[in-house]
């Protein structure tokens, strides 16, 4: 198959390039010519073919589809921002002009990387969200959506608190909401994978990795696997809501709103997942296990 990547520069994107051409598919990635050089020669050195355009040049992505059999986009604007980006530009009128651009090339198949809906907590990233999956449902292309669940490799750094190497840890909420932690490394697996599964066409499916841990479950994990005691403060589920109410910005006002939905908790049913995508998942206990190292008495 020839599929298009969007947002193949980004942390999912490149590994799904990766994944596909390692399949032996023919990959073209959509990228802009800002994008950081040497990801975009990491791509060419992988064998994907480049195509210069952006999802917010509606006509550029006229050509990026021709000749495509699918679409997996993963491109959003939280993780990377360039002039002229944000929510309702690239998360929302963006991918809806690609949704409409790959209709009207006739692709057969459209994977979109999201996240789960939380109908209590809504925020614009969650609201371009679903107005891209409502689109791609009702656009006649068979669809994949996967609704992924927090990326350890994020969620749990320091730079959202989460900092294991200085043994300090900021909750959200209480800490004691599950949440099913994901490896961005799987969700680029699935991306992948639901290309050549005639199961998930026309499927939204919750992502998560194998277990539902609390943030107060992941320090308890680091401190047995030798970490040492960690030092927690907390912010309120409370003053989360009172900062996303003051935030004027929508992309302040989404990272609130995923703080906010983090600290109440994501825990998924992985089941349709495992059966779809049969692979073993990263837990997160060895996603610490590979960043703790034992503290013991010195040798020196």
């Amino acid at each position: 198959m020839k599929i298009l990547v969007v947002g193949a520069t980004g942390l999912v994107g490149s590994e799904v390039c990766s994944r596909l051409r390692e399949a032996g598919h023919a990959v073209r990635a959509l990228v802009r010519r800002t994008s950081d050089p040497a990801k975009r020669q990491a791509l060419e050195d992988r064998g994907v073919e480049l195509i210069y355009g952006d999802l917010k040049d509606r006509a550029s992505l006229v050509p990026a589809c021709e000749d495509i059999d699918a679409v997996i986009s993963t491109a959003s604007s939280t993780f990377s921002r360039q002039p002229g980006d944000g929510i309702d530009s690239v998360d929302a009128e963006g991918q809806l002009s690609l949704v409409a651009a790959a209709r009207e090339a006739q692709v057969s198949h459209f994977v979109f990387v999201s996240f789960r809906n939380n109908p209590n907590n809504q925020f614009p990233l969650t609201k371009a969200k679903r107005a891209v999956e409502r689109a791609l449902i009702e656009s006649g292309m068979p669809y994949t959506i996967l609704q992924a669940s927090y990326f350890m490799e994020v969620w749990l750094s320091p730079a959202l608190g989460f900092d294991i190497a200085n043994r300090k840890v900021r909750l959200l909420g209480d800490g004691t909401a599950p949440v099913s932690y994901v490896s961005y490394h799987d969700v680029a697996h699935a991306a992948a994978g639901v290309i050549d599964q005639p199961l998930a066409r026309n499927a939204v499916i919750e992502f998560g990795g194998p277990d539902a841990l609390s943030q107060r479950d992941v320090i308890r994990m680091v401190e047995t696997a030798g970490g040492g005691p960690i030092a927690t403060e907390s912010v309120s589920e409370a003053d989360l809501e009172a900062q996303r109410q003051g935030a004027t910005d929508p992309m302040q006002q989404s990272f609130c709103g995923l703080m906010l939905q983090c600290a109440r908790g994501d825990a998924m049913n992985s089941a349709r997942s495992r059966e779809l995508l049969p692979f073993a998942r990263t837990s997160v206990h060895q996603f610490i296990a590979a960043q703790v190292a034992p503290v013991g008495p010195s040798h020196v």
